[in-house]
C-alpha cells in the first residue's frame, strides 16, 4: 500500500489548529491518533503534522513532506497541528488547553511561520463548509492578544 501524498512546500498556503475533542483527563499521543486513524478511520497514517499533548510535549504525526488528511478539500496547501483535548466531559466544545500546550503552540507556529511564511493560522472550523467547534477556541483572536475565547 502507498503512504500519503506528497505536499510540496511551496504550495502550503495554511496552518492549521486543531483538537482531539477529547476530555482534559485523556492524554493522547501521537502513535495513539495514528492507530486511531488507520483503525477506525482505514486512513493511511495519521492525519495530522503535529500533535501538541497536555504536558506541551510536540510530537511529530505525518512528515510535512506528506500530504495531511485533517481539513477536508484542503489537505493538499495545508499543515495541521493537533492540540489534545478540546471538550468537556460531557463533549461540548471547552479550550480545557494548558498553559503549556498553548506555549508550545505559540513556538511550534512561530517555527512553522519561519518555513511558510505566507501561510495564513486558522482553526479547522474557520475553513469554509466546516460545522465543528474545532479546535474550540478562536485562533485568530488568541493570535492576536493571547487570549482565548470560544
Amino acid at each position: 500500500m502507498a503512504g500519503p501524498l506528497p505536499l510540496d512546500p511551496k504550495s502550503v498556503k495554511f496552518l492549521v489548529v486543531h483538537c482531539t475533542a477529547t476530555p482534559a483527563s485523556r492524554d493522547l499521543s501521537a502513535s495513539d491518533i495514528d492507530r486511531m486513524h488507520r483503525l477506525e478511520r482505514g486512513w493511511l497514517a495519521i492525519g495530522y503534522h503535529f500533535v501538541v499533548r497536555r504536558d506541551g510535549t510536540v510530537e511529530r504525526g505525518r512528515p510535512e513532506t506528506a500530504r495531511g488528511a485533517h481539513v477536508e478539500n484542503w489537505n493538499h496547501c495545508s499543515i495541521g497541528v493537533c492540540l489534545v483535548g478540546g471538550v468537556d466531559a460531557k463533549l461540548k466544545p471547552e479550550a480545557n488547553f494548558t498553559p503549556a500546550q498553548f506555549e508550545s503552540l505559540s513556538k511550534l507556529l512561530h517555527e512553522l511561520e519561519q518555513r511558510y511564511p505566507t501561510a495564513v493560522i486558522q482553526g479547522h472550523r474557520d475553513f469554509p463548509g466546516v460545522a465543528k467547534a474545532c479546535p474550540s477556541f478562536n485562533v485568530k483572536h488568541w493570535l492576536a492578544t493571547n487570549k482565548v475565547i470560544p
